[in-house]
């Protein structure tokens, strides 16, 4: 009866450590370099900021907005809104006043 006897080789015993490494290799740069590793948890954090200070001035640009609207809705109309907005719109003015024109508006 032959039996076959199989030296034992180097090559063997690393092959585990490493597929490890390779492993451990490859979710270690995606953890860092991923779509949700710690570089784009920095890029959606200041993305947040930048869009909060957004929020905040077009919740303030509303709140001005709705100002407006209070005070040219029925019951608190004031003439003098309502002569600003036409002028305005028109863009005329009496011969003896002086227009300053204001970006904001």
């Amino acid at each position: 009866m032959w039996t076959r006897h199989h030296k034992k080789r180097k090559f063997g015993r690393l092959v585990l450590p490493a597929v490890t490494v390779a492993f451990l290799s490859y979710f270690g740069y995606h953890s860092v370099h991923g779509d949700f590793g710690l570089r784009a948890a920095q890029e959606f954090e200041r993305q947040r900021v930048v869009r909060g200070g957004e929020l905040a001035q077009l919740v303030a640009q509303r709140k001005q907005l709705e100002r407006q609207v209070e005070l040219m809705s029925d019951g608190s109309l004031e003439r003098d809104m309502i002569d600003e907005k036409a002028r305005y719109q028109l863009n005329m003015s009496r011969p003896d006043e002086i227009v300053i024109f204001d970006k904001a508006l």
